[in-house]
């Protein structure tokens, strides 16, 4: 049975979803892909690890910088989605990575030659506990704050938040992620 819980955050409603053990699931109000990943209905209730990720959240909208290790995170996907979800957690707060990068980063660890960085930005889109697994680091090769599941403008609130230096981005004029 999965728990779920919503938290008041300056970027808009937020669910929790737990399996009682682990959180499985935090998406913005919003969000593409909202719940996607959970295989049945979630209900409303109370659960330790949904307290423990609102404390996380008022730490972490507080300015403080909450480690990830300190929430039991269980997402559901597949191997490779795993992989790259392990790899957001890596990224420091106010810091970026690209698309390419963690690339080949998965690439050096499945021991290829090469990843897309299309199959990767699949991943990140889809990551289904945003915020705590922060795939709001990640931008395109040339700084382009290209695509949030939660919306471009979180998404630039959250690196603003983490006092990330937005001189190094830029918003991009069209696209299918503004």
């Amino acid at each position: 049975m999965y728990r779920s819980a919503t938290y008041a955050s300056p970027v808009g409603e937020i669910t929790l979803c737990s399996d009682g053990d682990a959180l499985r699931g935090l998406w913005i109000e919003g969000q593409k892909y909202h719940g996607g990943t959970i295989p049945e209905a979630m209900e409303p209730g109370d659960a330790p690890v949904l307290a423990a990720a609102k404390e996380w959240l008022d730490a972490y909208f507080a300015g403080e910088r909450p480690a990830i290790a300190d929430l039991p995170l269980a997402p559901i996907g597949s191997e490779f989605r795993q992989k790259v979800w392990r790899i957001l957690t890596e990224i420091p707060y106010g810091q970026v990575t690209t698309y390419g990068a963690i690339a080949q980063q998965v690439a050096r660890e499945l021991g290829r030659d090469h990843m897309a960085s299309l199959a990767v930005g699949g991943a990140v889109g889809h990551n289904p506990i945003s915020i705590v697994i922060p795939c709001h680091r990640v931008v395109g090769s040339d700084g382009s704050l290209t695509g949030y599941a939660g919306g471009l403008d979180k998404k630039i609130w959250l690196l603003e938040h983490e006092g990330m230096d937005m001189t190094r981005v830029y918003r991009p004029k069209k696209g299918t992620a503004l």
